[in-house]
């Protein structure tokens, strides 16, 4: 009995410990996370400033699904990390719930007696005191990741229900924040667009460069002076998207092709905010760049955004930093196919891509030299 018990305390039964922050905290808080989105959405109809209180709900439900997404993966991982342990020591494991039993089954005066007489039962009791707490600590410690295996596949069942509350959530919020900027009228102008001018613009322009040098053109009243400088904010100013950096200024596509901006890969119908308070100079279709916003923060300086979907706002408007300023593009992954992304280890699909052009005094500047691009980017 004890040179078994021995053999079983010598097998390598303890599973790895892993230095990743808890998965199934990380899930859990990810849906705490969607439900404060929904009740955000739920007030956010009846606050002062609607058209703020959506945006941040709905960033809100962009972040809580964003972490939930990498909540099921890191869950998944770490299931499929557990059972793998588990079955590579199936044997082992046995061992010990074997040993385990045969204690807990014998009666007490037979575990001490040897055949050697008093000696070996007295060196037999020593050594089992000796063992017994490293099995117990075994066992303990097996319990604890079996129930763990059982919380994250209970936590992988529960996420369907959230990930679809979470989902409609997000669509709810797009829609009332688009119907929202639609109502807004307390916003200041600086200028009235003129649609003629626009057109012919337009029409005659072949380069992004001549349609931002006759931007001024096209308004008609304008307000003279400006928003204030920001030239101390230039290196500071946060992306207008949740993205990373998929080609930097004069970096070559695949095509050959290098732009003096940024490009971004963002998630599907992902919210587009201005940076810092600024006139919109344009918005709308543009040459081959699709939907379009063109943002002035202050004279001689333009912030080009461009591969929108859908852009918010009217021309001669002055937003406020944070301002929505349109939506990206395709189409929010359907439940199953998170949940397969999840299942293979795999984050959220950043499918849609952004550009990004500075123009200072007509001339295209490095965005990087604007905006905080991250150092891994």
């Amino acid at each position: 009995m004890i040179r078994t018990v021995l053999s079983v305390l010598c097998l390598a039964i303890a599973l790895p410990a892993w230095a990743d922050p808890d998965p199934a905290a990380l899930a859990e808080a990810a849906a705490k996370r969607l439900e404060t989105a929904a009740m955000e959405l739920d007030r956010a109809d009846s606050a002062r400033n609607r058209v703020k209180a959506l945006s941040e709900t709905l960033r809100a439900y962009e972040d809580g699904l964003e972490a939930m997404r990498e909540g099921l993966r890191r869950v998944t991982l770490r299931e499929a990390q557990l059972e793998h342990a588990l079955q590579a020591r199936e044997t082992e494991i046995a061992q010990l719930l074997g040993v385990l039993q045969s204690i807990s089954a014998t009666p007490a005066p037979v575990l001490v007696l040897h055949p050697d007489g008093p000696t070996g039962t007295a060196r037999s009791g020593m050594l089992l005191a000796d063992v017994t707490p490293a099995l117990n600590e075994k066992a303990a410690q097996l319990r604890t990741q079996l129930d763990e295996v059982s919380t994250l596949r209970s936590l992988q069942q529960n996420a369907v229900s959230t990930l679809e509350k979470g989902l409609d959530g997000v669509q709810q919020a797009r829609t009332r924040l688009s119907q929202a900027v639609a109502d807004r009228t307390d916003l200041p102008r600086r200028f009235t667009e003129d649609p003629v001018k626009t057109a012919i613009l337009i029409a005659s322009t072949e380069t992004l460069t001549g349609f931002a040098s006759g931007l001024t053109d096209i308004a008609d009243n304008e307000s003279p002076g400006s928003l204030p400088d920001i030239a101390h904010r230039k290196g500071t100013l946060p992306l207008p998207v949740q993205s990373v950096v998929l080609r930097r200024a004069g970096e070559a596509d695949a095509t050959g092709i290098a732009r003096p901006g940024l490009i971004l890969a963002t998630r599907p119908r992902a919210l587009v905010s201005t940076p810092t308070a600024a006139t919109i100079r344009y918005q709308g279709p543009l040459l081959d760049y699709g939907n379009v916003i063109i943002l002035e923060p202050q004279a001689g300086l333009l912030f080009i955004f461009a591969g929108l979907d859908v852009v918010y706002g009217t021309t001669g408007q002055v937003l406020p930093a944070g301002s929505p300023i349109g939506l990206m593009g395709g189409e929010d992954a359907e439940i199953g196919a998170i949940l397969a992304q999840a299942g293979k280890g795999a984050g959220a699909e950043a499918t849609e891509t952004l550009y990004i052009e500075i123009r200072e005094d007509n001339a295209p500047v490095d965005p990087a030299t604007w905006f905080v691009t991250g150092k891994d980017n």
